[in-house]
């Protein structure tokens, strides 16, 4: 127990820092780029149907348009409209990932094994409970119809990664800009733990 608490005090090396830094800098994407994109083909719409999900809002294609028209479809089979106010993830998403920005900056200037595996922790939590939030979203669109539709359809899940194929639409849904770098903040603070835990291996082996 007391080899774990010196490993937690000990500081951070050079490297470890600069992947902290890099990672820092990567969280900006979540206010620029989608998170996540979605596009619909069907015979009636040859150009595809498009959305963008930001962290803070819904973009459709077309000059927005295209969220118009999802909307007309949806409420054919009973389909709530998709609105930026029913999505509470564009509420707490920035205000999260700016308290991990600002916690990333503390471990890299404090610099000290723990706080880079608390941020590290506190990251993996956010990312599976995002997705986890992402896929019930999409779970209780396609499952919570209108009994009065015009067109009844099965309770069905709209895809969150690949292919699917929901009546006459085929549909595509992939991470966006935003996520990708997420996945590259993940790696980065992953490899500046390991390097740091090598780090601190090796000193207690040549002392």
């Amino acid at each position: 127990m007391e080899s774990l608490t010196a490993t937690f005090d000990r500081p951070l090396g050079a490297r470890p820092r600069l992947l902290l830094l890099a990672a820092t800098v990567l969280l900006a994407s979540v206010y620029l780029f989608p998170l996540w994109s979605l596009t619909m083909f069907a015979p009636q719409y040859p150009d595809g149907l498009r959305l963008r999900i930001y962290s803070y809002t819904l973009e459709g294609g077309n000059n927005g348009q295209d969220v118009k028209e999802i909307n007309v479809l949806n409420h054919y089979i009973g389909m709530r409209d998709l609105t930026t106010e029913d999505f509470t993830e564009f509420q707490w998403i920035p205000f999260v990932v700016g308290i991990l920005g600002l916690l990333f900056l503390r471990a890299l200037v404090h610099g000290k094994v723990g706080h880079l595996v608390d941020v590290l922790m506190l990251f993996l939590y956010f990312s599976l409970f995002s997705m986890w939030s992402f896929g019930y979203k999409l779970y209780q669109y396609g499952h919570n119809l209108a009994p009065t539709a015009a067109v009844k359809v099965d309770p069905f899940m709209p895809p969150m990664f690949g292919f699917k194929q929901l009546a006459n639409f085929e549909v595509y849904s992939y991470p966006g800009v935003a996520s990708y770098c997420l996945g590259l903040v993940m790696l980065l603070l992953a490899v500046a733990t390991v390097l740091t835990w090598r780090d601190a291996r090796a000193v207690r082996t040549t002392a």
